[in-house]
């Protein structure tokens, strides 16, 4: 089934994590544990280039993120504006230069979008590389994987009207907060509202006809979001605190705003957004991807019975690996898992097309410039 996956972090892992995503995922954790890798997430990956391809996705939704960290003694993150914004356009560079090297493809527009599909699809076939598959060069004849520009956390935006700067670049979707506050409003594991300066770049963004990810806005910035903004919203990777009781999911009448206003809420894989009380480096891994199904299951009953709004999301290799996945899946392919789940869970195929890619599909055929 082809996937439509509306959060990767590719970037971070190419640039950040220093990973090359053209060699295979066994690779990749050969090397991390022959070089001593011990911090979380290492020598647990679950995606790379050639595993995308075996994973059958066509698009997916690619960051650019370098979210602010006043301390000087983290892992993540950066201490200044200027260098969220340098380590932006470092982003922007390596997907660049997988362009070059023939292995990604920018969608800037819906007719790029619609082409590319059809092209991949067509050509691909499906799985392409195997399970054997180390290096995809400019030399392969499989189409690259299509990806729409996204930033996670608008630390990078110097001022608002940076944003024409970066949507020049290709930027078509913007999330303001990541974890903690920033200049722009309060994220996840705060309460804090929008700045001024928040009003005024979701002005900037509504006049470019950009949609705003409300993925990991605080419950009070949500809402002012949803006031002050009247263009398109999606939620990338958001899961229900009704199956997971904390902040970082969204309750009910979030979720219920969301679908009133067309949007889609994509199904996240990361453990902490699926199995109630999971603690890093503590809990169990319990759950298994049948807590996703309960996810499009909850978002469907909320729609009515309606399937429209509800996507992929996976949020993989997010600064995390399968240790903090689902106990069912190791690697990317194994999102493939959830259509027989879908299936006992009386989900018809076409109910699982519009899932894995239709209902993706058709917001962005819609919230991409022509």
């Amino acid at each position: 089934m082809w996937i439509f996956d509306a959060h990767l972090d590719l970037a971070l892992n190419g640039v950040d994590w220093n990973r090359d995503l053209r060699q295979c995922v066994d690779d990749i954790r050969a090397q991390e544990q022959a070089a001593g890798m011990l911090e979380k997430g290492r020598q647990t990956n679950t995606l790379s280039f050639p595993e995308l391809r075996i994973a059958e996705v066509p698009v997916c939704l690619t960051t650019l993120l370098a979210r602010q960290e006043m301390a000087i003694d983290h892992t993540f993150g950066w201490t200044s504006p200027q260098t969220c914004y340098a380590m932006a356009h470092a982003h922007l560079a390596y997907y660049r230069a997988m362009e070059r090297s023939g292995l990604l493809r920018m969608i800037r527009t819906r007719k790029e979008l619609t082409a590319h599909w059809k092209s991949y699809t067509e050509q691909n076939g499906g799985a392409s590389g195997g399970e054997d598959a180390k290096l995809v060069g400019s030399t392969s004849n499989a189409e690259p994987l299509g990806f729409i520009l996204t930033m996670e956390g608008a630390d990078p935006i110097l001022t608002p009207d940076t944003i024409y700067e970066f949507h020049e670049a290709g930027l078509r979707a913007l999330g303001l907060t990541h974890y903690g506050t920033n200049r722009y409003g309060g994220g996840t594991r705060s309460e804090v509202g929008l700045s001024l300066d928040a009003i005024e770049l979701l002005k900037h963004c509504e006049k470019l006809g950009m949609t705003i990810d409300v993925t990991h806005l605080s419950d009070v910035a949500f809402w002012q979001v949803i006031k002050h903004f009247q263009g398109p919203i999606h939620a990338s990777h958001q899961n229900a605190r009704a199956i997971c009781n904390w902040q970082r999911q969204f309750s009910d009448d979030q979720i219920k705003v969301v679908i009133e206003r067309g949007g889609v809420l994509g199904v996240a894989l990361d453990i902490i957004m699926l199995q109630d009380g999971y603690v890093r480096g503590v809990s169990k891994n319990e759950v298994t991807l049948e807590r996703a199904v309960d996810q499009i299951e909850h978002v469907r009953e909320l729609a009515n019975g309606s399937i429209a709004n509800v996507g992929i999301g996976t949020d993989l290799d997010g600064g995390y690996g399968c240790e903090q996945t689902p106990a069912d899946l190791n690697r990317y392919r194994d999102v493939q898992k959830l259509v027989p789940l879908m299936l006992s869970r009386g989900f018809s195929e076409e109910d699982i097309q519009s899932v894995f890619y239709g209902n993706w599909m058709k917001f962005f055929s819609k919230a991409l410039p022509e």
